[in-house]
């Protein structure tokens, strides 16, 4: 963690769950409004090369209520757009001497490739296709709110797996924690090598199939911006065989939570009364986004004496 975050892969368990635990201990701070200053003195830049609400505001968030200076900058703002290469717009910043970068980027793989060379942390908040760590581990967290644990679950993950660095984040980690997950989706949009990730991981074509018995059930968004070919003949037919309904909650069980990273589409991959429902939890994952975020930058940028207790 002191050298940054790039993603789930490279995580121990016991990394993982320090970082649960430490935003556990945050989590009162949605409520108080406290700031703290525990990382006074330090600067945190928010590159961001694609669009985002969520997981930009809340890293933002959670850095000021940590005491830190941030300056944000996108890719329509910066000097890319006249014509400057990702790694020397990576050079100017560190010349400035940042303490962490937190960077989103279409590129699969472009955090990796920037940490080989640079000595500032790195936080991916999101490579291309490949992985969107901080997103699993508040899915994570979300989940714990309402089951006791991670193992033994089954954790149904829906829609557009092929474009979705959430599903594959998500994978990982709760497969290391003893969560089978399954996997869902139009088969184009389903690859076949992701079960060969982990033995607990497994594939579907049948919504029906994959949602029986969860205890979780995890919607994606289509990704259309990604997708350079038609995968389904219309968002309607999507819908039909892959949006998620009211339904279908009869086939889950009993206390199952329904998940969307978000944005989400009504309509398209999942209703509003299932958006709405009492068991639907996609605004719980948004509130626990800014403190888990808290605990990445805390644990990498932060002391090493234990925070403060939260009032």
């Amino acid at each position: 963690m002191k050298k940054g975050l790039l993603g789930i892969e490279a995580l121990t368990t016991e990394e993982i769950q320090a970082i649960l635990d430490r935003a556990r201990h945050y989590k009162p701070l949605e409520r108080s409004g406290q700031k703290l200053d525990r990382l006074r003195g330090k600067t945190i830049i928010h590159l961001f090369y694609e669009n985002s609400t969520r997981t930009r505001i809340s890293f933002e968030l959670a850095a000021r209520r940590l005491g830190a200076d941030t300056v944000s900058i996108t890719a329509q703002a910066s000097s890319v757009q006249k014509g400057e290469s990702l790694l020397d717009t990576l050079n100017t910043l560190v010349a400035m001497h940042p303490d962490a970068i937190v960077m989103r980027h279409s590129a699969s793989g472009a955090p990796h490739f920037l940490a080989r060379y640079l000595e500032t942390s790195i936080i991916n908040a999101g490579d291309g296709t490949h992985e969107h760590p901080t997103q699993a581990l508040l899915d994570a967290f979300t989940i714990l709110e309402y089951k006791p644990t991670l193992e033994g679950l089954k954790v149904a993950i829906i829609g557009d797996i092929a474009h979705s660095r959430v599903a594959r984040s998500n994978l990982l980690l709760l497969s290391k924690f003893g969560a089978q997950v399954v996997l869902c989706g139009p088969p184009p949009l389903v690859p076949p090598e992701l079960a060969r990730l982990s033995p607990r991981v497994s594939l579907s074509y049948d919504v029906d199939e994959a949602i029986r018995g969860a205890d979780v059930i995890m919607m994606l968004r289509v990704q259309l911006e990604r997708q350079n070919e038609p995968y389904f003949p219309s968002a309607q037919e999507y819908f039909r065989f892959y949006g998620l309904r009211l339904d279908h909650m009869r086939l889950a069980r009993e206390d199952a939570i329904v998940m969307h990273p978000g944005p989400i589409n009504r309509g398209r991959e999942i209703t509003s009364e299932v958006a709405d429902f009492p068991r639907s939890v996609i605004l719980n994952q948004v509130a626990n986004g800014v403190a888990v975020r808290m605990a990445v930058l805390d644990l990498l940028l932060g002391p090493d004496q234990p925070p403060p207790e939260i009032n």
